[in-house]
């Protein structure tokens, strides 16, 4: 039986639902737009001026981190998304760090807005500017945390979750329905997840499929392999247009999934609009977006169910927070996009603030190492993760990790 959209978005808010919207109970556009500029930077503990006096790129062991002091010595820093910095480093360091230099970091809501006016950033607008202002974003809100001794989540709202539930994905689109199957059964024994995302489509293909066959065999493979044991999703990164979108959609309702992401080219909003009106299974969107009007636009047409900023492709916490805001008004959970490696962290701190986040959020394997980065350690246990609670991001030793970091 297919699964209704908005029942499923009730359940899909987990202990934090507020109920499922109705067809009569769409937010008006003013309330929105309070939502959204209502002020997000929490300042209880930050009584005294933090200006800036640095802020570098630096590299260790791989990675790259945005490290930034103030005048009384106070540090923070943010783990940059790979491998964005090899080819961004150029922008973050001529059009963004500068900016802040000599700023009361206090104001960073304020100072975000006038660094996308600062030498016409306006014109980079989307991911090549977002992340550099995320990386900033980040490191500052790490350094305020500390000053104020509380985690990140408590700067941006009220911590209302320690433990996150979470699925695993697959990136993959190379093998076949079988070893696709295989690959995601090592995926859930290893992480011990208790939901999981495949691929479907080509990956912006125009209907073509990643091999012939291979989404249609798939996904009541999947069913079949893991039962109802486990949550299934689909990603198909915009593969395809409305009618086929359509018929993937109708197959994973069949299979029982609970959502399916990113049906049709990530910009054409009013395709996506009409794969989401056509289907019960709930759509999710978003994490290409770099606009706050086109969140809206989602948010007040529901052309998705469930909206996916990306913490560094949309410019950081502040923004997101924002979108999450205008969500909660139309009943939407977020879930956001992590873009890998450490990532999961700040998406941990994000659904420790919001109350209003999807039923699962995303982790990738491999990311175990950063666990003993924190005290007590983050913990992935049956299918949950525990969220930071040290000031900041939660790093234990900032300064040790970053010894012997070269500046970029």
């Amino acid at each position: 039986m297919p699964i209704d959209r908005r029942r499923f978005l009730g359940g899909a808010l987990g202990a934090g639902a507020i109920g499922v919207r109705s067809a009569s109970a769409e937010p008006a556009l003013t309330d929105l737009d309070r939502a959204a500029a209502a002020p997000v930077l929490k300042r209880e503990g930050l009584t005294s001026p933090v200006i800036v006096d640095s802020l570098r790129l630096l590299r260790k062991d791989g990675e790259h981190f945005v490290h930034v002091r103030s005048r009384d010595g106070a540090e923070g820093a943010s783990v940059v998304n790979p491998p964005r910095a090899d080819y961004l480093d150029k922008i973050l360091k001529q059009l963004v760090m500068p900016f802040f230099v000599g700023k009361d970091a206090r104001e960073l809501e304020d100072l975000l807005w006038e660094l996308y006016r600062w030498k016409d950033n306006y014109k980079l607008y989307g991911l090549a500017f977002w992340c550099p202002q995320a990386w900033v974003e980040l490191a500052i809100l790490d350094m305020l945390g500390r000053i104020a001794g509380r985690p990140m989540g408590a700067l941006l709202g009220d911590v209302v979750r320690q433990e996150v539930p979470f699925y695993v994905a697959s990136g993959r689109r190379d093998t076949t329905p079988e070893a696709e199957v295989e690959h995601l059964r090592s995926l859930v024994e290893q992480s011990g997840a208790k939901a999981l995302k495949f691929r479907v489509g080509g990956r912006m293909s125009r209907n073509a499929d990643a091999m012939p066959g291979r989404t249609e065999k798939l996904i009541p493979l999947v069913r079949k392999a893991f039962g109802d044991a486990l949550d299934i999703h689909a990603d198909a990164n915009s593969s395809y247009d409305p009618p086929q979108a359509i018929r993937v959609g109708r197959m994973l309702e069949e299979a029982r999934a609970v959502y399916f992401e990113e049906p049709c080219p990530f910009d054409h909003l009013e395709d996506t609009r009409a794969v989401a009106d056509a289907l019960g299974i709930p759509v999710a969107g978003g994490e290409q977006e770099s606009s706050d009007w086109r969140f809206r636009w989602m948010i007040a047409n529901r052309g998705v169910d469930i909206v996916q900023p990306d913490l560094h492709y949309y410019g950081g916490m502040i923004r997101s927070v924002r979108v999450a805001r205008m969500a909660a008004l139309a009943k939407m959970p977020t879930t956001v996009h992590i873009s890998g490696g450490f990532g999961f962290v700040y998406m941990l701190h994000f659904a420790s603030c919001v109350p209003e986040v999807g039923r699962y959020q995303e982790y990738k394997l491999g990311t175990e190492k950063y666990g003993a980065w924190f005290d007590p350690q983050v913990r992935v246990k049956d299918g949950r993760m525990t969220v930071p609670t040290g000031p900041g991001t939660g790093i234990r030793d900032l300064a040790g990790l970053l010894k012997g970091a070269e500046e970029v």
